[in-house]
């Protein structure tokens, strides 16, 4: 194959951006934003789930203390109740002793219950108290997921920009170059990754290794337009003004 040494020249630019294309993408798949992120949703969850169990024991706590304070009335207006008829002229000696001995039960019920409140709502101060920490603890999770989320979309947003710009580039240069020149390029490209590279003081630019003698012989006196391959890795070399020949 032949090709004009000023085509060829623009092989070196378009495997340069082909070569920036691949850095692009692999910076785009290997941002560590991504795994930020993915740690960040994952402490999000977690927080928002601790949020939900404290405020379901909290509920539990808010049940218990209303039950209670019914608890806690309903002896109090029985307590009424009896105090009102033990007051009366009417009552007999014999329901004098017996309501005596309900206001007592009830005084002692009374008692226990309101022990009983007041632990559920010191628990429930306490429970109070965990709950805002944890919803402290989330808003704290949410901004740093929101800052990571934040900067993932403005480096996707360069590289997006960098790609576009780079695609321009290789559009331009593609439709510059022979068809058949480009058909070579782009296969090569395909088997190995790169379809291009300069000769550089008697080293291939792709696989670094240096021509043997008989191959360096060779590429002094190809013609000029000649499209040379390297032996050892295949890819079409470019020769410049730093080959070495």
């Amino acid at each position: 194959m032949i090709a004009e040494p000023v085509a060829q020249q623009r092989l070196l630019e378009l495997a340069e951006a082909d070569t920036e294309l691949s850095r692009i993408n692999h910076r785009r798949r290997a941002m560590p934003e991504f795994a930020e992120i993915t740690q960040a949703e994952r402490e999000v969850q977690g927080r928002r789930d601790a949020v939900v169990a404290i405020e379901s024991a909290a509920g539990d706590l808010d049940r218990d203390i209303r039950r209670l304070e019914r608890d806690v009335d309903g002896v109090r207006a029985r307590a009424t109740r009896d105090r009102g008829l033990l007051s009366s002229p009417k009552v007999s000696a014999k329901q004098a002793a017996d309501l005596q001995h309900e206001l007592d039960t009830l005084a002692r019920r009374q008692s226990v219950l309101e022990d009983e409140l007041l632990e559920v709502m010191e628990r429930r101060e306490a429970v109070e108290a965990n709950l805002d920490n944890a919803k402290t603890e989330l808003a704290a999770a949410e901004r740093v997921l929101a800052e990571v989320t934040a900067r993932r979309e403005a480096v996707l947003a360069d590289l997006d920009a960098a790609e576009a710009g780079r695609r321009r580039d290789r559009a331009l240069i593609v439709s510059e170059l022979p068809a058949d020149l480009l058909a070579l390029y782009d296969k090569l490209r395909e088997q190995g990754g790169i379809g291009a590279a300069a000769l550089r003081a008697g080293r291939c630019g792709a696989c670094q290794l240096e021509l043997d003698r008989a191959e360096l012989s060779h590429v002094k006196t190809a013609a000029p337009d000649a499209v040379l391959r390297h032996e050892e890795c295949g890819v079409i070399m470019v020769r410049t003004a730093e080959s070495g020949i």
